[in-house]
């Protein structure tokens, strides 16, 4: 059964949403991130995907207090991304109640020190951001496109002990126009036991069963939830009772 992890991304403290990753184009949805976390913990959630925008600007941790916050008051498995660029960064982030990092930029850029948290923290605790535009690597908040392809980059990690990989159409995100079926399809052929967590375009509960029957373990979703095209009651359902 694929895992649902709803997403809360920050911009000041509060609860927001981007399309396209574009700064210019944000909707606030909630100015208290542990009430959205607490609901989603009452509807049978498990995971926390918490994405610092703040930081991913900053390139450095901002938003560690609300990570604080909700992981002392909820139960959330929470995995942190965003800015995240050194080893004090990450730090703070373990020490702030994140069981899970999730680098992207940094694994492109520098690898040799995302390397060295792989060997450092172990491989169940990184989780590879794989965001991609035309089937190649985009980086620094989705601005530049690398010369490196998808599956290439994946490949790269998982020879280096990467379990986990959360990928992102970049086209898609908060477009609420369907999952990239063709790209995770791809993904899924060429690592048959990836930990590959679908991200972006996730428009209704339809498009979470799709993902499942093809054997995707995880899946994002944000957007879909606070415009209401999710409810709570569809999750609490599926989370007792599956599909």
């Amino acid at each position: 059964m694929i895992t649902i992890i709803p997403a809360i991304d920050l911009i000041d403290a509060k609860c927001v949403r981007l399309s396209q990753g574009d700064y210019n184009q944000k909707t606030v949805y909630n100015e208290n991130p542990l009430e959205v976390a607490k609901m989603f913990e009452d509807a049978g959630i498990t995971r926390l995907h918490l994405v610092d925008l703040d930081g991913a600007k900053a390139k450095h941790i901002v938003n560690h207090k609300v990570l604080e916050l909700i992981a002392s008051k909820t139960r959330l498995v929470i995995d942190f991304g965003g800015g995240l660029k050194s080893d004090d960064d990450l730090r703070i982030a373990f020490e702030s109640g994140a069981q899970m990092v999730t680098g992207g930029s940094i694994a492109v850029k520098d690898r040799e020190t995302f390397l060295h948290w792989i060997e450092t923290y172990g491989p169940e605790k990184i989780i590879l951001g794989a965001d991609a535009k035309d089937k190649m690597i985009a980086v620094s908040g989705w601005q530049e496109v690398s010369e490196l392809s998808i599956l290439e980059f994946i490949e790269s990690y998982t020879s280096k002990g990467i379990r986990q990989v959360i990928s992102t159409d970049i086209a898609r995100d908060g477009m609420l126009t369907g999952p990239s079926i063709d790209l995770y399809k791809e993904i899924m052929e060429k690592f048959p036991n990836l930990g590959l967590i679908a991200s972006g375009g996730i428009a209704s509960m339809k498009d979470i069963y799709e993902l499942d029957e093809m054997g995707i373990p995880g899946v994002i979703t944000g957007k879909a939830i606070y415009e209401g095209r999710i409810s709570m009651e569809e999750i609490k359902k599926y989370n007792l009772n599956g599909l």
